[in-house]
């Protein structure tokens, strides 16, 4: 552990014990991946303005999202198939985030069952859930949900149809994976993967796999049946049935709009994931953190913003924060640590982040979040 040192290095660790299909399918996104470059470098285009003898010898971090107050501005978002990157797949992570003390939100599409994570998770347990044409199987997701005493939904917004990812095209990579004599070559040099893959549990996607009729082995069949079921008439009218039927703390993710961030407030939803899907959906879509400050603006306090997309530094959670956000969420970096090192990996990418952000609190001069003020920071005058 004491290797990773920052986020690039359990990026490092994971490229070295993943095959490389497998690899670019977490670290790829759509197209030419602008999109993914942006959501990270937006960051940069932002300086610190520190305020000077402040009194910060005692600091807290603490916030409130979903209804729960957690010890850091920090959550995991949903991502489908983690058993790709590590064998104890979401369990993994579910020990870190129960660890740390903050939200872990489970993916439809994961490879854990809702009941299986929700004994799991001592921390606040989220579920990802889509509005499918089959609205009878969005239906049973929330009621599993609140049978397991989820504290939120997640419902994504942004994957009507999938992204056009190069990378996945490129390696012929099916999901499940499948040997092709393309990618033979990149599992094989991988036996520390490959292996454990080949003897251990099936890549299904679990909680939607008993509502197709009847496998016929073929390994896309269920992504598949997935990718059939989003519905492209979706409207706000759904995600005001979708509020009233669950009735608990409900996030729309995928916004990028002020208009849509108000149209999600009044739908019912009691916050917003500022999200371009991690760069993997529509290419050229703004970065997060650019629509922070307008969003917020707009919203007025009226409910939570959580900033989803390109934090790989403790002073990208000060700047999201300084410009709105009530918190922040990642995926490729506690994925990174899950694949260099199970769920002692995750634990460290969360430690990372959250040490990295006590610093620039002490440095910047804030002794609380309510402190993180916009003239905290200012665009950057350096050309990026």
């Amino acid at each position: 552990m004491t290797r990773w040192h920052n986020i690039e290095a359990l990026k490092g660790s994971a490229r070295a014990v993943l095959p490389r299909p497998i690899f670019d399918y977490l670290d790829g996104g759509a197209e030419d991946e602008l999109a993914l470059r942006r959501s990270s470098s937006a960051f940069d285009r932002y300086d610190l303005l520190p305020r000077m003898l402040v009194d910060v010898s005692r600091t807290s971090t603490e916030t409130e999202i979903f209804g729960h107050s957690i010890p850091f501005p920090l959550m995991l978002a949903p991502t489908g198939l983690t058993r790709l990157f590590h064998k104890d797949a979401e369990l993994a992570v579910a020990q870190a985030a129960s660890a740390a003390g903050i939200p872990y939100c489970l993916s439809t599409l994961g490879t854990t069952t809702i009941e299986e994570f929700g004994r799991a998770l001592s921390a606040p347990k989220l579920f990802q859930i889509y509005i499918f044409k089959d609205r009878g199987l969005t239906e049973e997701f929330v009621e599993r949900a609140r049978a397991e005493g989820y504290d939120g939904l997640v419902l994504t917004v942004d994957t009507l149809v999938a992204g056009k990812r190069e990378r996945d095209i490129v390696n012929g990579l099916s999901l499940p994976p499948r040997l092709t004599p393309r990618g033979f070559w990149g599992f094989a040099m991988r036996p520390g993967w490959s292996i454990p893959a080949l003897l251990g549990r099936k890549f299904d996607f679990v909680n939607v796999a008993h509502r197709v009729a009847a496998l016929s082995g073929d390994p896309i069949s269920l992504q598949d049946y997935v990718s059939g079921q989003f519905d492209r008439s979706l409207t706000w009218k759904d995600v005001e049935w979708l509020a009233a039927r669950w009735g608990g703390p409900l996030a729309v993710k995928g916004i990028l709009r002020p208009d849509d961030a108000k149209r999600a407030a009044d739908a019912g939803a009691d916050t917003v994931m500022v999200s371009n899907h991690g760069g993997r959906q529509l290419e050229s879509a703004a970065a997060p953190l650019d629509q922070i400050a307008p969003i917020a603006d707009t919203l007025d306090g009226r409910i939570k913003i959580i900033c989803d997309g390109g934090i790989r530094r403790g002073s990208h959670i000060f700047k999201a924060l300084a410009l709105g956000a009530d918190a922040c969420s990642i995926g490729r970096p506690y994925l990174y640590g899950l694949a260099a090192g199970g769920s002692r990996g995750v634990e460290r990418a969360i430690t990372l982040l959250r040490e990295e952000f006590e610093q620039c609190m002490i440095l910047g001069g804030a002794s609380s979040l309510g402190e993180l003020r916009r003239e905290m920071i200012r665009p950057s005058a350096a050309p990026w």
